[in-house]
């Protein structure tokens, strides 16, 4: 831990050298302390790596992408969410605040798996390690499908507004679209890693900008063009129900948008290894990100329901494919819903290039130690293109382009690639923290962020709300007694992919993959402790 004596093994140095970026000497000896050498390029400072978790929420997009999860349940559904008690954002806080603790207190790129082998008893550290980072290298590349296809939906949405909605994609137009915009992530993130801190710096701005913009044109455009703006009243108390679910029930199904929206947070801890002052960055990263998207999602989601129609349907309905794209239409006419989508659509694509950077990370980490097919040859980092790991950036491409074949089936399918992201990830967020409370205790080592004696009172509260996010999103969102098309396929896919890891881990992992794979020499009482579990 923090000022330990660390003596690097010398026949494996650090494979990273750099003169213009030299290694901070306490990242490299922290990540020392947990069995790693320094092999990936440190040159994400506090505010950058913030700004990749802020960059893949990208709020306004997000809210666009996932807006019709919400709306069946009218104002009040997807209002209440971030206002009123504040309730869902809290819980995401409170989760943000646990992962915290453990990535201050070990921040390395393959965290969440990392954490669970080393609080984990016994005979359960293997196997609960491997499924912890299978299930979130599945969510994290989920993510990636998630947020292109609704890039693709967004940028073809375009062309539907220029042609006044008489044109609209079909499926085969959409994943040819997505195709090309996962291509290009992969392009982008292997040859721009130079620039890759200044780009997140600059999404940043950009979505800051765009919310601002948006809380300013719409209410203005509604009132010039098509008055009145909704009430107070209708804003915070309506309430429709378009599905078979009591109300109450599809209240809290309304949360599936923001519970994806606020769900990038993870991808600090994969940036920990190329992060300076890593053990004060990752948890910054992770309380700023969630805080700040909660607040500005609020204000959001406020001038939304100021100017929606109040005929749901037309949102649900449009031609033009999106319920975002609809609402600009009717505030702000043709050439205001072309500009403020051009810029929802270009901030959603930056979303998606950095979640294949943090997607890539975490593969990386997990092939580091084996766990993944092919290891060998996925955890090679490229000593040519600036340190990456280009193979690990193209299997997550790859991999993105196979799972995105789901949207050539139905609506159905194609929004199981959203829920796809909420259970893999909220699974491999639970775990580590779960086990930390049930056999961890003594282990755990605070860092520099630490909760204190608060830190189990928010572990607890966390683990028993992931385990009903988890829940919650494999309902079908319709009712009660789905049809094929109506049907929610998450439990199908995440317990195909889930039981798959399991299986692969009992028929072949198991034999090779033995937890995290110290690669420098064990010499403070953490490794010591590392060591010994092995």
């Amino acid at each position: 831990m923090p000022g330990d004596k660390v003596q690097v093994n010398p026949k494996t140095p650090p494979a990273f050298v750099d003169e213009d970026a030299p290694v901070e000497a306490g990242d490299s000896k922290l990540l020392a302390t947990l069995g790693y050498k320094q092999e990936l390029r440190r040159h994400y400072s506090t505010v950058q790596v913030f700004a990749i978790a802020f960059s893949i929420m990208g709020l306004l997009p997000s809210i666009a992408s996932t807006l019709s999860f919400s709306l069946p349940a009218g104002p009040v559904g997807y209002v209440r969410r971030f206002g009123a008690q504040y309730t869902l954002f809290c819980f995401i806080t409170i989760v943000g605040l646990a992962m915290a603790d453990l990535a201050s207190a070990m921040p390395t790129a393959g965290g969440l798996y990392f954490w669970t082998h080393y609080f984990s008893g016994g005979k359960w550290k293997n196997p609960l390690s491997f499924v912890v980072g299978y299930s979130n290298t599945i969510g994290l590349i989920g993510g990636v499908c998630s947020i292109d296809y609704g890039f693709s939906l967004m940028l073809l949405s375009l062309i539907s507004i220029a042609r006044d909605g008489t044109w609209s994609a079909t499926r085969p137009i959409v994943y040819g679209t997505y195709v090309a915009c996962v291509v290009v992530h992969g392009l982008i993130a292997t040859f721009f890693g130079r620039i890759m801190p200044k780009i997140q710096s600059l999404c940043i701005y950009s979505n800051i900008g765009l919310v601002i913009a948006t809380v300013l044109a719409l209410p203005i455009g509604k009132a010039l063009n098509h008055p009145p703006v909704n009430s107070g009243s209708y804003i915070f108390g309506h309430v429709d129900n378009l599905t078979a679910w009591p109300k109450g029930w599809a209240f809290m199904l309304a949360w599936l948008s923001p519970i994806w929206t606020i769900g990038a947070f993870d991808s600090c801890v994969h940036m920990s290894e190329e992060a300076t002052h890593a053990a004060r960055a990752v948890p910054i990263g992770i309380i700023c990100s969630a805080g700040l998207c909660g607040i500005l999602g609020f204000v959001t989601l406020i001038i939304i329901a100021t100017v929606m129609d109040h005929n749901i349907d037309n949102l649900l309905n449009s031609n033009f494919g999106q319920p975002m794209a609809q609402i600009y239409y009717d505030a702000l006419g043709k050439k205001g819903a072309l500009g403020f989508m051009s810029v929802v659509a270009i901030v959603q694509f930056f979303m998606g290039l950095s979640l294949v950077v943090a997607a890539s990370r975490q593969s990386w980490a997990f092939s580091r130690d084996g766990a993944l097919p092919f290891s060998n040859f996925f955890r090679h980092v490229s000593k040519h293109i600036r340190y990456q790991p280009v193979r690990m950036i193209w299997g997550v491409v790859i991999f993105a382009v196979v799972l995105g074949l789901l949207c050539l089936i139905d609506d159905a399918a194609s929004n199981a690639l959203f829920s796809l992201a909420v259970a893999g990830n909220d699974l491999a967020w639970m775990m580590p923290i779960l086990t930390r409370l049930v056999w961890g205790q003594d282990k755990f080592h605070p860092g520099v962020f630490y909760t204190g004696r608060f830190s189990k009172p928010i572990a607890v509260t966390a683990i028993v709300y992931l385990a009903f996010a988890i829940l919650l999103c494999m309902f079908p969102t319709t009712g009660p007694d789905p049809n094929s098309k109506d049907m929610n396929y998450t439990v199908v896919i995440n317990g195909a992919l889930w039981l798959g890891a399991i299986a692969y881990y009992i028929v072949y992992a198991r034999k090779v993959f033995q937890g995290p794979k110290m690669t420098v020499e064990a010499s403070s009482p953490l490794e010591m402790t590392l060591a010994q579990n092995e």
